[in-house]
């Protein structure tokens, strides 16, 4: 047949009709899809009507939200150190999506809300929409993390934070290059990682020399350099330097109050691997002013709350992540057949869908557990638990995410690995957390001080356990053996990876066991405790209830 001939050419533009593959996920219900953390939030007491968490989960898995995080990603951040004329003006430069993360985020209160509303519940009513929104795009939610963790930190000088508080906490997102006297709204970014010291800031060389009277609220000026500074473009900076006293933290505004630039000049944007949204900088201090906040020489005392908050947080976006990951991996076993059925159907599948589902929604339950605790500082019970339970969260959790990213990436196959699916960010995104504010190491030597310093704090972790004794024999032998290997103080240290691991699981089941059905807790139990050694997710036992868990974890 002649190539030229009407039928020959129809035949060349049909090649073919593209079937069984999922339509997009979105136009999802992010909270009502979720039905463990509807249980959660109950369970720990959060009206979730009043938290306005029905109309906040829609919009999380909206197709407008969805795609803002694609756009925020696709257009990274641009560095301009100069104007036309030569000037030095220092500036990133965002996509426009980044900019409508940004307001909406703290229209919603992502970045204060437990400050400013006292009701009850106000860190966990939080946590919820910080877990549904980071799902949607994580890397913005960096500065949201550090605005909301500055408060804490500022306290400790009452003149710079009754001059700033009001306005940090404001639910108005300006993000214009002006001095701050110019806006209503304000954000907060940290530089304390220099190149020779890393997480130990102790080795910081950035020296701070008072203009005049020195001490606490006292003007300094800055000299050295700062290794990472997340979000440049912030209008404020809690940054850690070496004054006459020691290492002391000051508070960095991006303009002085005069009108002038502050001298801190972006020396390089950094290529992240993840984290594309957001930017982060090296960064020249030429004698930038700055106040010190708290005590001289206490820097390190004055920060660690705002640290614990980034850390916290960390904790809550690993656990979206997880959360997005295996929504992905559900939504298209249930649309993609293979061997005559639908995945979702096949025995192997449902294993391995129900095994990332409960390590999704054991993340979930110990954050909203954390947030439970922090909503209840006047208890010691629960000072104590929050206190042990964020870094030891914070390093499993976050360790936990980049191998169940991949897994559910693997379980979507190719289309996963390419840059149009979402599964490619997530998977990137994965590791950030675990190094983010103190690595995976950081955090067990901070859990060992802890219970060095404080040995109540270990007293309240196994009170905590306790409320789930006799419940699940599996958790009963693990708990005991775990107070039997604490009780033994030989090479802690050495040891405290393999702790922080079994104290992570003893409390994640032990939530599952009072808060979860026992098709979900059992199956945790027997699956992670009753062995040893590491193991693949999709190795659940016999006789688990795969369907069930996998109903329970997409409800759409």
């Amino acid at each position: 047949m002649n190539d030229s001939h009407p039928q020959a050419q129809r035949y060349l533009a049909e090649t073919h009709r593209v079937e069984n593959q999922p339509p997009p996920l979105v136009d999802y219900d992010a909270y009502g899809s979720d039905r463990a953390l509807i249980e959660a939030l109950t369970g720990f007491g959060l009206d979730a009507e009043a938290a306005g968490l029905e109309a906040f989960g829609q919009r999380a898995g909206s197709t407008a939200m969805i795609e803002l995080g694609i756009a925020a990603n696709a257009n990274p951040p641009e560095l301009w150190t100069h104007d036309r004329y030569g000037h030095r003006i220092d500036e990133v430069r965002f996509h426009p999506a980044y900019h409508q993360l940004m307001r909406y985020a703290i229209e919603q209160g992502l970045h204060a809300s437990p400050w400013t509303d006292r009701r009850k519940g106000a860190q966990l009513a939080r946590a919820a929409r910080y877990y549904l929104h980071t799902q949607a795009e994580a890397a913005h939610c960096c500065p949201i993390t550090m605005t909301y963790a500055a408060i804490p930190a500022l306290r400790h000088q009452p003149e710079l934070f009754e001059r700033f508080a009001s306005r940090i906490t404001a639910r108005v997102y300006d993000p214009r290059n002006v001095p701050e006297s110019d806006k209503s709204g304000l954000t907060v970014g940290m530089a304390m990682t220099e190149k020779q010291g890393g997480s130990d800031v102790r080795g910081n060389t950035t020296r701070a020399h008072p203009l005049d009277q020195p001490g606490p609220g006292r003007a300094y000026e800055l000299v050295g350099h700062k290794w990472f500074v997340s979000a440049p473009m912030c209008d404020l900076f809690l940054v850690l330097a070496q004054s006459p006293g020691g290492l002391s933290c000051f508070l960095m505004p991006r303009w002085r109050p005069d009108g002038t630039r502050n001298p801190l000049q972006i020396q390089q944007l950094k290529r992240k691997m993840g984290n594309i949204a957001n930017a982060s900088c090296e960064t020249e201090l030429r004698g930038a002013l700055a106040w010190m906040v708290g005590e001289e020489g206490r820097g390190v005392r004055t920060i660690i709350e705002m640290v614990a908050a980034t850390r916290y947080d960390c904790m809550i976006g690993s656990a979206a992540g997880m959360r997005q990951a295996l929504v992905q991996a559900i939504h298209h076993c249930r649309h993609r057949q293979a061997f005559g059925k639908r995945l979702s159907e096949q025995p192997l599948m449902q294993n391995l869908l129900a095994d990332l589902a409960l390590e999704s929604e054991a993340a979930m339950l110990l954050a909203m557990r954390v947030a439970h605790a922090l909503d209840q500082p006047e208890d010691e019970h629960e000072r104590l638990l929050a206190r042990l339970a964020t870094p030891v969260g914070k390093y499993w959790i976050c360790k936990r995410t980049p191998h169940h990213a991949y897994e559910a990436m693997e379980v979507i196959g190719g289309t996963g690995v390419m840059e149009s699916h979402v599964m490619a960010r997530l998977f990137r995104e994965s590791p950030v957390n675990a190094i983010w504010e103190g690595s995976g190491n950081v955090q067990c030597l901070d859990m060992l001080r802890a219970m060095s310093r404080e040995p109540e704090v270990t007293e309240a972790w196994f009170a905590e356990l306790a409320r789930a004794a006799g419940e699940n024999s599996e958790l009963d032998r693990h708990v005991a053996a775990l107070q039997r290997d604490l009780r033994d103080p030989e090479m802690m240290d050495y040891r405290a990876r393999d702790l922080a691991d079994r104290m992570a699981l003893a409390l994640q089941a032990t939530l599952l066991v009072r808060h979860t059905p026992s098709a979900v807790a059992d199956a945790f139990c027997a699956s992670r405790l009753a062995g040893t050694g590491s193991r693949n997710y999709g190795t659940l036992p016999r006789g688990t209830d795969c369907k069930a868990i996998i109903e329970r974890a997409l409800n759409c």
